[in-house]
């Protein structure tokens, strides 16, 4: 600290001691003055040239849920799996851990995540750390402190030190009174979960920050999400997720939304297809900072259909759960994402026939179907 006032001092000096009118020439390691949090004096920063790799370095907030794990391997074959860090506060599995590089990162704990951010001389970051529709129900203060509070500290160290910012959004940002069938980019948003709140305030804060202090903020609205390669998390749409594994285990499943409700819904890779083709999208490209996207949109009913194809003895029964029932109902029917589409070429790969017989193929139902037969 006091060599870092002694530094100011004698910079002071030598430019109050310049006599000529052409001043002198001084460069700045790096501009940290457009954060709204001040930078801690005792700060210590390295000075590293990016020139070193073309790729960016990654850091992934929250990498241990459905996305994060799926995005670090897509991100890791495109930059080098040295050059994308997964992190987060449980322990990971053992494939996860050998894999790739990981490290504990509490997004509450700004200090910490600072730390991280600077000594791994991040570059891009991709904030995946939330709680979901349903589990932040149930536990509000816990929703409103990871999901907002963690939000400002990510917001403030990529304003700081001037990050590429992903922070993924939902269909749950929207509410009763938004159009339903399509959706637009640009409507009324007035969700009624802790979740779908925190989700619009990610994105007007993104929004902000952007236009206030030119932080490269970029977002997506996801409808729901469908992988193999993780359990149903505590989300609205995660029926989508458990009639494969129901299928497969015990060949019953039991839904908890109403057999009519239609929601939009995406296979996971091509959710993180976009995801890498946004944040590589030239800024002159976007029109827009949160952007819609959406592959397909079908009932429970529909998707049952399609599973029994792979599946004829499935048995299907609905025993609607009213908080989670309340929650689709308020939600879009189907993304308009026509935006998205235009601005950075979105294209979608899978339909609902592709998704059902790519999930069958990964949960390994083969074996099931041939003893059923």
């Amino acid at each position: 600290m006091p060599i870092v006032k002694n530094v100011s001092r004698a910079v002071s000096q030598l430019l109050q001691n310049s006599g000529c009118g052409c001043g002198i020439s001084i460069v700045p390691v790096r501009c940290i003055g457009v954060s709204p949090r001040q930078v801690a004096s005792d700060a210590s920063f390295h000075s590293v040239s990016f020139s070193e790799s073309d790729h960016p370095r990654v850091l992934i907030t929250g990498g241990l849920g459905q996305l994060g794990v799926g995005l670090a391997k897509l991100l890791r074959k495109h930059f080098g799996k040295n050059n994308v860090i997964l992190s987060d506060i449980r322990k990971p599995a053992d494939n996860v851990f050998y894999s790739g590089p990981f490290i504990y990162a509490d997004i509450l704990d700004y200090k910490n995540l600072r730390e991280i951010v600077v000594n791994n001389r991040i570059t891009w970051l991709f904030h995946y750390s939330a709680l979901l529709s349903a589990v932040g129900e149930a536990n509000v203060p816990l929703a409103r402190a990871v999901n907002i509070t963690g939000l400002h500290n990510v917001l403030d160290i990529a304003a700081e030190h001037n990050l590429r910012l992903f922070v993924p959004s939902t269909i749950g940002a929207f509410g009763p009174t938004s159009p339903r069938d399509p959706t637009p980019d640009l409507c009324i948003q007035r969700p009624r979960t802790i979740y779908g709140v925190s989700k619009v305030h990610a994105e007007l804060m993104g929004e902000y920050y952007h236009y206030r202090y030119g932080l490269d903020f970029r977002c997506l609205r996801y409808p729901g999400i469908i992988s193999a390669d993780s359990q149903p998390g505590g989300g609205t749409t995660d029926y989508a997720v458990q009639i494969f594994h129901d299928a497969i285990k015990t060949g019953k499943f039991q839904c908890n939304l109403k057999p009519d409700t239609r929601l939009p819904m995406m296979y996971i890779d091509d959710c993180l297809k976009a995801t890498l083709e946004v944040m590589e999208a030239p800024a002159e490209a976007l029109s827009m900072r949160t952007y819609n996207i959406s592959a397909m949109s079908f009932t429970p009913e529909e998707l049952a259909q399609e599973v029994q194809k792979h599946v004829p003895e499935l048995q299907v029964t609905y025993n609607v759960d009213k908080v989670r029932q309340a929650i689709a109902d308020s939600w879009p029917m189907n993304f308009d994402d026509r935006n998205a589409r235009r601005d950075w070429g979105w294209k979608h790969d899978y339909d609902l026939p592709e998704l059902v017989t790519t999930m069958f193929s990964f949960l390994g139902s083969d074996s099931r179907i041939a003893q059923a037969n």
